[in-house]
Formats: structure tokens, sequence, C-alpha cells
């Protein structure tokens, strides 16, 4: 064997050691409701609140003029006139570069960004690129990819610089119909519990487990989204009524009440532990008293996951899940849980209709002359 080729054997050793060693089970009786078996994620994690904000504003695979002509105005846009978030505008982002890295392997980046012939965006162009995103991305990834390709190319649409949306009526694969996974009350129960079980065990210190068991009670009690905690200030929630005024997806503000619990932890934290509680300061905060991020949130919530025995890979939006779907197990009405959440269709709220059986069961007993 030649120098070279044993060089790059002992290298490709190392990464399947490297690879086997990053590895990892889930362990225990960690099974929770509504879950599947963990398949492998072949796109980005569209939903995944960690990426930082210096994703949204990468651009090393487009040329700069094609992110100064073509990119920035259609960011632009989505921010300041269709007020979207940041995670959203990072996802379109992707897509389009995503696109673009295609085009430039056909050898038609050029003549579409570069001379502006968006002609050259055929039917079969855009059958084969989907084609081939496929093999690289699960079908949910697929969607949004399209959906964001087909918003830019509406954008320059209504100014007038292409005849058509070459995106519009694309194939696309079928949707699987995945219910969203959520914690039992007994499981939100241990959840919960954590932060003072370490306290007690001085694993953590007291600014940690009430700041901890903020987050998850906010996370649960209020049902919002970890952007949503993150940005939320004390100036956002009445103390008195216990409701708290949060900016939501498209900017828009909804009342969401925090529950009692909730209210009292937050009281503890804010007079025991906040150095500031003025209307502008953040609720959720580090121990250098600075605002909290989204990936902050996520690797306290596995701390107490893994502690808890269920799933550290369960990210924050599943105490939401959990929180929309005790609410309806509960007899709360949908349409109420629709303004809850803030959720501008009811479709979108009818997937946490999936009451146990037991339930079911219950309501039948109680309703039905022949029970």
């Amino acid at each position: 064997m030649s120098k070279n080729a044993r060089k790059r054997s002992e290298i490709n050793d190392g990464r399947d050691k490297r690879a086997r060693t990053l590895r990892t089970v889930p362990s225990g009786d960690a099974r929770v409701a509504g879950a599947k078996s963990p398949a492998k994620r072949k796109g980005p994690a569209l939903d995944n609140a960690a990426t930082s904000e210096n994703t949204v504003t990468s651009a090393a695979s487009w040329p700069e003029a094609v992110t100064r002509q073509w990119v920035e105005p259609f960011i632009g846009y989505l921010e300041k006139e269709r007020r979207y978030s940041r995670y959203t505008m990072r996802n379109y982002r992707q897509a389009l570069e995503d696109f673009y890295r295609w085009l430039r392997r056909e050898k038609l980046a050029e003549r579409v960004f570069g001379d502006g012939d968006f002609a050259a965006l055929g039917k079969r162009v855009v059958r084969d690129f989907v084609i081939e995103a496929q093999r690289r991305f699960d079908r949910r990834t697929l969607h949004n990819h399209v959906s964001g390709l087909r918003a830019f190319f509406k954008f320059w649409l209504m100014h007038g610089t292409l005849a058509r949306n070459p995106f519009v009526g694309v194939p696309l694969p079928k949707l699987e119909k995945r219910l969203p996974q959520f914690l039992t009350e007994e499981q939100m129960r241990r959840l919960l519990n954590g932060p003072q079980r370490l306290l007690e065990n001085e694993a953590i210190d007291a600014f940690t487990a009430w700041r901890d068991r903020l987050a998850m009670e906010l996370l649960y009690g209020g049902g919002v989204r970890v952007s949503e905690l993150v940005g939320l200030n004390y100036g956002d929630v009445e103390m008195g009524s216990g409701v708290a005024r949060v900016l939501g997806k498209g900017r828009k503000e909804r009342l969401c009440p925090l529950g009692k619990v909730a209210l009292a932890v937050l009281k503890k934290f804010s007079a025991e532990f906040a150095r500031d509680s003025s209307a502008g300061a953040p609720v959720m905060i580090t121990v250098r008293h600075e605002r909290m991020n989204a990936r902050a949130v996520q690797l306290l919530l596995k701390r107490y996951l893994t502690f808890a025995d269920l799933p550290a890979d369960l990210s924050p939006h599943k105490l939401r899940h959990s929180y929309a779907t005790h609410l309806l197990n509960a007899g709360a009405d949908l349409r109420v849980v629709q303004e809850l959440l803030g959720h501008v269709s009811l479709n979108t709220t009818q997937v946490y209709t999936h009451v146990s059986v037991e339930r079911l069961k219950e309501v039948y007993s109680r309703a039905h002359p022949r029970a």
C-alpha cells in the first residue's frame, strides 16, 4: 500500500471511530405520546430555533451581485412588509441557496440570475430539480423549500421581472400525516419537578433552578413558542391578571393566560433573582442577566428531559403541543384553543384533536343514551 493510500485509510478509520462514539440511543422508558420511531432527517431543521442569526445573513454560496440584485430585495420584503420571523427568512434563504447551487451544477445559474432569463426555468427543469432534491431532503423539508422558492418568484412576478411563476403547480410528493408529539400529564409533572429536585440535591444553584423552572412553566402554562418566550419582557406581563401579551408569527400580538403556577414562579424569580424587572427588561435571562436565546432554552430543556427519563431530542415546541392537547382533553373549545395558540386557520389547530381513547369513552358513556 502506498504512503498516501495508507494515510487515507488511517483518516477514514478515525472518522469511523468518531462516528461510532457520537452515536447515542435514548435511554429508559422514554416513550412519548404520539411519538414514532426516530427518522433520519435529510434536510436542515426548519423549525430549529438554535441556528444563530448569522445563518440568516450568510450568503457564502451566492455571488455578491446575485445577493444584492435578487435576494436582498426579497428578504427585505419578507421582513418589512410581510413581517416574517427571522427563522422563516433563514429557511427561505436556505431554499434559494440550495436552488442556486443546483442551477450552477446544471450550468443554468448565470443564464437565470446573471442574464435574467427566467424562461429557462421550464417545467422540465423545475421537475428535474424537485426529483433530485427528493434524494437529499425529506418530504416536509422539500415542501418548505418549494414554498420559499414559490414566494421568491411570486415577489419578482409582482415586480414584472418574469412572466410566470415556475414553481406554481409543481408536483410534489404527498406529505405523510403526522400527529404532533406531546407529553402526558404525568410526564409533564416529572419534567417540571426536575429543577426543584436538582436544587434539593445541590446539583444546581437556586438562580438556575428557578430560572429553568420558569422557562418550562411559561412554555407549558402559556403555550408560547420558544421565540416568544425569549422575546418576553416584564412590561408584556400583567401581573394582576396573569396574562402575557406575546408577539407571535407575522408580528401578530395575542394574549396568553399564564396560569397560577407559572405566574407564581415568575413573581418569585423577578423578586428574588432578577436585577431588573422594569418594563423593558427581559424575563428570561442568563447568569450574566442578559437576555437568553432560543438555543439556551433548548439546552436547559434537554437536561431536564434526560433527568425525567424522557427523550432528550424533544424540542421546546413539544411543550406547546402538550399544552394544546391537555386543554382539548379537558374539554376546552377548539376555537378557544385556536385563539390561545395564535393559529390563523382552525385546520392548524385541529391536529391536536387526537384525544385519548379513555377521554372518548368517557364522553360517550356520559352523553349517549345506549352507553
